[in-house]
């Protein structure tokens, strides 16, 4: 329990002073002591002797001395004392501001004197005036110069977290003074406690510039309270929210379709724009802003401008207002002219592109689309973006327009001449090209020779000797591929090309030097199923089964093996060899010395040929074929004569 103090006149006039000081307290107490016993007892004697006496004749040593009085001076003093409150330190207590000024606030507390507290303590609160009732503690009732000492700051921030939670639990409305900025929102002092203020919850619409509101005093409501942390969070937004509702469901109640209406751009997002109708926002849908193709919403509109709209749909339930600002403007396909007709070339700008093709604005709000066959001749479709780019501007033929669909078709291949018109002219048959392969599928491949115009090669057609299983195994895409024409088909746009007809058919020649019952020596290149795969001369291969591997040993035949082979068949329309390296020792074992002699005579001319014509082929690389036919003619004689 806090000690009362002593509160009687003689202690008040006995504490060291100064002199003067100690003459203008006895006058001052004189004064008090004189209206105070007049008012405590009526008649003559509870007064001052000496009260009619001047204050310089007052005869101060029978003050001093207490016998200046009539009545008891205790009795004075009890009485006196009754009629100040009794002040106890360390404990709190409501005052009345009775002035102040910049720098100080005078309170009173019922005591004798007055407490002076600095403005600062007061800085949440500008509008505070003389008379406002204000919560202080009294950290001192009479310091060593006799003042009163008090605190408006202890106060609050003792009492704070009970207002805090009072406030809380009653929904109330307290007032905050913004102290400062901090990440995400507002520091705001309510009740002595620093509180945050959520940017989101500063106003109902989104705050661009937080520091206007640093050192402003504002009204807010306490929305969570976290007692673990002693963490306070308000919003003022919550306070305006109520009264927005209402204001809405007036102003949706009044709208109608088709109304137009003043507003001011609140806010921009990728998808639209929201505008605030005087209370109630409404969204302008980013298709809504322009008849014409737009990447954001900020290349029509700012934010806080001020645009007229038109109510295009609303839901009284969501409280959603649907608006538009292109509607204020005529379509542009109805006020398109009839100067743009099929068969116009027209310039537009590429605004999207897709697979399929491309999208071009060749008025505001008025597109066509070029569809990817429609960008070049070529048969072989591709991607649109190789051909253009967003933004590219483009020359197009208008091949089609539907006004009442608002749809338009173009072309960019038809301001170039069709190559297939004079397909002939420029490819007749058997001519030879340079082309580029293209593409490859199964059976064969195609190539282009110019841009528009593309032939196919089939897998047979590659080459004469080589059995080739997929054309990735022969070139590859992007390569120079040399072609010569074998067909062409003007009305389906095809082309029949070749690789091997570049050559002579070396099986003319085959068929003369592989003769059957002849003998060359073959690579076991592969094993398969049953057999093998051998590699004659000139790169032919064979299928040899297992029973003609045989060796005269019994061993097995290895990877790579060289060994003679006996042709047993040669078809040249089929282009097959048969040939058997068992039948070649089988034979032998049976064979007279003479005979065999023969046969390896016949052996060792066959082999010169083949030696020779194999020279001339690996001197020609079957490109100069009249070498060849030539070999053919001489081989040919030779037999005449050994006939």
């Amino acid at each position: 329990m806090a000690k009362e103090k002593d509160l009687s006149p003689k202690k008040a006039l006995n504490n060291d002073q100064d002199p003067d000081d100690i003459v203008i307290r006895k006058n001052e107490a004189l004064e008090d002591y004189s209206e105070d016993v007049n008012e405590v007892e009526d008649g003559p004697k509870n007064r001052l002797s000496n009260a009619s006496v001047p204050v310089d004749q007052f005869d101060w040593d029978a003050f001093e001395k207490e016998s200046v009085y009539d009545t008891d001076k205790s009795v004075i003093e009890d009485q006196y004392v009754q009629t100040l409150n009794k002040v106890i330190e360390n404990e709190i207590v409501e005052g009345t501001v009775v002035a102040l000024n910049k720098r100080e606030v005078i309170v009173n507390i019922g005591f004798k004197s007055e407490g002076v507290i600095s403005v600062n303590e007061f800085r949440y609160n500008p509008e505070l005036a003389a008379g406002d009732k204000v919560d202080v503690y009294v950290e001192n009732a009479e310091d060593k110069k006799g003042q009163l000492i008090l605190s408006h700051k202890k106060a609050r921030s003792l009492r704070s977290w009970d207002r805090i939670n009072e406030a809380f639990d009653k929904d109330e409305i307290v007032k905050g003074y913004i102290k400062c900025r901090t990440k995400g929102g507002m520091i705001v002092d309510v009740f002595g406690i620093e509180a945050f203020l959520p940017g989101s919850q500063i106003d109902v619409k989104p705050i661009r510039d937080y520091d206007i509101y640093v050192d402003k005093t504002m009204e807010f409501k306490i929305v969570k309270i976290n007692h673990e942390y002693r963490n306070v969070v308000v919003s003022h937004k919550a306070l305006i929210e109520a009264e927005l509702e209402a204001q809405k469901a007036d102003i949706i109640g009044k709208l109608e379709k088709g109304q137009i209406l003043e507003g001011t751009v609140k806010n921009i997002t990728s998808y639209g724009v929201f505008v605030d109708l005087g209370g109630v926002d409404g969204l302008i849908h980013i298709t809504d802003l322009s008849w014409g193709r737009i990447n954001h919403p900020e290349e029509i509109v700012q934010l806080d401008q001020k645009i007229n709209v038109v109510i295009l749909d609303f839901d009284d339930t969501k409280k959603r207002i649907a608006l538009g600002l292109k509607q204020l403007t005529p379509h542009p396909w109805d006020s398109l002219g009839d100067e743009i007709t099929v068969g116009t070339v027209v310039k537009g700008r590429v605004v999207v592109i897709a697979d399929y093709g491309a999208f071009v604005e060749v008025q505001p709000g008025v597109e066509g689309l070029i569809h990817v066959t429609e960008i070049s001749w070529s048969s072989h479709l591709r991607s649109a973006q190789d051909f253009l780019k967003v933004g590219q501007e483009v020359d197009a033929v208008v091949l089609t327009i539907d006004k009442e669909e608002r749809k338009m078709s173009l072309g960019i291949k038809q301001l170039k001449p069709d190559p297939w018109a004079s397909i002939g002219e420029k490819y007749p048959v058997e001519s030879k090209h340079n082309a580029v392969v293209r593409n490859f599928t199964n059976f064969g491949i195609f190539v282009e020779l110019e841009e528009g115009v593309e032939g196919l090669v089939h897998i047979s057609d590659l080459s004469w000797s080589r059995k080739v299983k997929h054309p990735a195994e022969f070139t590859s895409i992007g390569e120079n591929l040399e072609v010569v024409v074998l067909e062409v088909d003007q009305d389906n746009r095809r082309l029949r090309l070749g690789h091997k007809q570049l050559e002579e058919n070396p099986w003319e020649v085959f068929e003369t030097v592989f003769t059957p019952g002849s003998v060359h020596e073959g690579t076991v290149t592969n094993f398969v199923d049953k057999g093998a795969t051998v590699t004659l001369p000139y790169g032919i291969e064979c299928f040899v089964g297992q029973k003609n591997l045989a060796k005269e040993d019994g061993s097995a035949v290895a990877l790579e093996e060289k060994l003679p082979f006996k042709v047993l068949e040669f078809n040249k329309n089929s282009k097959r060899i048969t040939i058997s390296h068992t039948r070649i020792w089988e034979q032998d074992a049976r064979k007279e010395p003479a005979v065999r002699e023969k046969a390896e005579t016949e052996s060792e001319t066959t082999q010169k040929a083949v030696k020779k014509l194999k020279a001339n082929l690996e001197k020609t690389t079957l490109g100069d074929i009249s070498e060849l036919a030539a070999l053919k003619s001489e081989m040919e004689q030779n037999a005449a004569d050994a006939d």
